[in-house]
């Protein structure tokens, strides 16, 4: 039944009048319009009077009298526009508590709510735009649109390869009303989705699983080998002394192989027990670097490699443990001569920094030393991944150069027991830069014993 009638089916004339003086008022420029064509038509006598009357009258009837479904439309237009009520339930304080990025989003998906964590994380979402302007995953879209149809919570985790590998995990779930009710029967007013990021997570699950794999495979390699040339010095190659003196080479050589393997296992094991505990002797590098370059002389001069130091006069004080810097420095050397071998020299410098971090001159500055080799380079997407555990970019090079591909995760794990990092810079065919950073001691610590050389 209509609005503008009454319940005998008679048009109501209290509702009438206004709607027609609406009407009126609503299509004034379409009668006004009318109104001048009729007098134009008469004037140039194109039409009869009545011709130009007849049609002025149609279009009055038309614009006052004709079916409109401007209500309706009006109806539609404002429910879309419509903004579900927001129930004072203690939303907001709730979202902003959460260290995980949060978005509460209303029944059509708009975004009404972000916490703290969410703008830091997703670049300041705006509330009003759709939460997929954030959420990009079309599993994430799919799964809201669970929620909302079913009342059911989900549960999504999904990657994103740009700007680099992230995986992501959203808990998406109803928030019930006032009135304690969890879901209505047209489906949840409001949606709470939290997202947790878990790419350090699956990155530890990775390491975990490639330290098993590769741990048994370098192990299991030299066994293979040792058990194969025991069992051919037991039985053809018994008589040949030839053979013989060739396969014993190799078997040392196997066992050489996992007796480094082993060293640099209990080594990394024996760092990682006293992680937290910083040392407190203060410890010269200028000594070290010289040490170094002097045992690596010998390699250095086979493979045609000059290397050189660059350091101030004064010495450079670090606290540290000796053993494990002199560690650091020749692991970061050896590599430089062994890899960059091509460039045909290396360089190790010592330069002192104000630390960028503290941004408070008051604080003692950092010591870098960097050692550049103008070999090969490394490829861009290996540079992240250098310090994990039996990483290697050339496999086959690091094997031939008796690698173990654990000697990056030492140095990573001895400088941060000493409050230091390592930055790693290359690119191919311009050779690779290790710089490490490493506070200079403070007045009071312990001074070091002179070196004996």
């Amino acid at each position: 039944m209509s609005d503008e009638t009454t319940a005998a089916g008679r048009p109501d004339q209290r509702r009438l009048r206004p709607d027609l003086r609406e009407r009126i008022v609503t299509q004034r420029w379409v009668l006004g319009a009318a109104l001048i064509l009729a007098v134009v038509a008469h004037r140039s006598g194109a039409v009869p009077v009545w011709a130009a009357l007849g049609g002025f009258a149609l279009l009055v009837v038309a614009a006052l009298f004709a079916p409109q479904r401007r209500k309706a439309v009006i109806r539609r237009m404002r429910e879309a526009r419509a903004v579900t009520p927001w129930p004072d339930t203690g939303m907001k304080r709730i979202a902003e508590a959460l260290h995980d990025p949060c978005f509460i989003v209303d029944h059509r998906g708009i975004t009404r709510y972000v916490n703290r964590a969410a703008q830091q994380r997703f670049g300041d979402p705006h509330p009003g735009d759709p939460v997929s302007f954030r959420l990009r995953s079309p599993a994430v879209v799919e799964a809201l649109d669970k929620v909302i149809a079913h009342g059911e919570p989900q549960r999504i985790e999904w990657s994103e390869k740009a700007p680099t590998e992230q995986w992501l995990e959203a808990q998406i779930a109803p928030i019930g009303d006032m009135a304690g009710e969890t879901v209505m029967q047209a489906g949840p007013r409001f949606i709470l989705v939290t997202v947790r990021d878990l790419t350090e997570q699956r990155r530890l699950e990775r390491m975990r699983a490639d330290f098993v794999a590769n741990a048994s495979h370098e192990l299991r390699t030299p066994l293979a080998s040792l058990t194969g040339f025991a069992e051919t010095l037991l039985g053809p190659a018994r008589e040949d002394p030839v053979a013989r003196e060739r396969f014993l080479a190799i078997m040392l050589q196997q066992g050489e192989r996992m007796r480094r393997l082993i060293d640099d296992l209990l080594s990394l094991s024996r760092i990682e027990m006293k992680a937290h505990v910083q040392p407190e002797t203060v410890i010269d590098l200028v000594p070290i670097l010289r040490q170094t370059r002097d045992a690596l002389k010998p390699v250095a001069d086979e493979l045609g490699v000059v290397m050189t130091i660059e350091a101030p006069e004064s010495p450079c004080l670090v606290r540290g443990d000796r053993d494990e810097l002199i560690e650091v420095v020749e692991n970061l050397a050896e590599n430089a001569v062994k890899y960059g071998a091509s460039g045909g020299r290396v360089e190790m410098k010592l330069s002192v920094a104000e630390d960028e971090r503290s941004g408070a001159p008051s604080r003692p500055g950092m010591l870098c030393l960097s050692v550049r080799d103008h070999g090969p380079g490394i490829a861009p997407e290996h540079l992240p991944r250098l310090t994990e555990r039996f990483y290697r970019a050339d496999v086959a090079t690091s094997r031939e150069m008796k690698g173990t591909g654990l000697g990056l995760a030492i140095v990573k794990h001895i400088l941060t027991r000493h409050r230091a990092r390592l930055e790693i810079d290359s690119r191919l065919g311009e050779g690779a830069v290790f710089t490490v950073k490493i506070p200079l001691a403070e007045t009071g610590d312990k001074m070091p014993a002179p070196d004996i050389d």
